[in-house]
């Protein structure tokens, strides 16, 4: 079983002989529902040989409370990704202990699949586009506010733009203000990964595959000629990878 933490919600993924069996997500608010929906989960490998739990967070604060809802669900320890299990790539950014555990095992995820240059979006609650090169080696990428990130904020700092919940528009033209704010976002963040692929590419020396994932990857991205594939579940896979790869290396 396999658990990434973000800055909103817990996913929760199964995998049996490699095969995701099972995937949802709890935001955050939804902590009392933990260890039943864990143990639920866990119900689906348990008495299985080398049945184990194996995590990676972004949210530092929720590990311990998640560690003991897991004991009370499964009786199991989780295995961290960057502390009990070793990232599956290279990072080369400046400082590879401050880059976000969730954007390596992304990039992870994608290069596994597609074995060359790949980028990956994640528009959650924020927005990353991150690029690893031929040989998996992750690179570095962009860090910008989320959909709903960027129209609250637009709400909280100006005296009249109102509340607006994220939806694609409907519509070339903005003719009222939700409709100008949602063009101004929707766009604004396909534009930005646009420009930074084609930045990519000019250093990489091609075109990477542009694997889309995140809450609010479907709405911003499906049917673009840009995206390779919308993966919901990119993240867990990097988890289930990194868990894989460090107990081949170490025969255990």
């Amino acid at each position: 079983m396999v658990l990434g933490v973000g800055n909103s919600r817990l996913a929760i993924g199964v995998f049996v002989a490699g095969s995701l069996q099972y995937a949802m997500r709890l935001r955050h608010e939804q902590r009392a529902d933990w260890p039943g929906k864990i143990a639920d989960a866990f119900e689906r490998i348990r008495g299985r040989e080398n049945a184990a739990v194996a995590g990676a967070s972004v949210n530092p604060p929720l590990v311990e409370p998640l560690e003991q809802a897991v004991h009370q669900a499964s009786r199991q320890g989780v295995e961290w990704v960057g502390n009990q299990l070793g990232l599956p790539i290279k990072v080369l950014t400046e400082k590879p202990e401050e880059t976000g555990v969730d954007r390596i095992l992304n990039v992870a995820a994608a290069h596994e699949q597609m074995q060359k240059a790949c980028v990956v979006v994640d528009a959650g609650t924020a927005i990353t586009v991150d690029c690893c090169n031929d040989q998996g080696d992750f690179l570095g990428g962009a860090i910008a506010p989320g959909v709903a990130m960027q129209l609250e904020a637009m709400h909280e700092k100006t005296a009249k733009l109102p509340r607006v919940s994220f939806d694609v528009p409907t519509a070339v033209f903005g003719q009222n203000t939700q409709q100008a704010m949602l063009q101004g976002v929707y766009h604004g963040v396909r534009g930005m990964v646009k420009e930074l692929v084609e930045n990519y590419a000019t250093e990489l020396g091609q075109w990477p595959e542009i694997i889309a994932t995140g809450g609010d990857a479907q709405k911003l991205f499906e049917g673009w000629e840009l995206i390779h594939a919308i993966v919901p579940d990119l993240a867990l896979f990097g988890i289930a990878l990194a868990y894989a790869e460090h107990h081949i290396r170490h025969k255990t």
